[in-house]
């Protein structure tokens, strides 16, 4: 299967390819040695969130400060 990249860094995925994965609106994106791999994921705002900010090590603490600093 072929799929095009636009001028605006777009691609459609072909229908059969999708159709063979979970349903998914958004797609994890990695490079593996110099392939790009999709991985279908389900996104829920808030776990979404949540675990960005594990990802990246802040902690509610981190937040709550923050959000005091801001509120000064």
């Amino acid at each position: 299967m072929l799929a095009k990249l636009t001028s605006k860094n777009q691609i459609t995925l072909p229908k059969a390819a999708v159709e063979r994965v979970d349903a998914a609106d958004y797609f994890d994106v990695t490079v593996d040695s110099g392939r790009i791999v999709l991985t279908p994921v389900r996104v829920q705002q808030a776990q979404a969130v949540r675990d960005k900010l594990a990802q990246l090590g802040i902690t509610e603490q981190d937040v709550a400060s923050a959000i005091a600093w801001t509120r000064r």
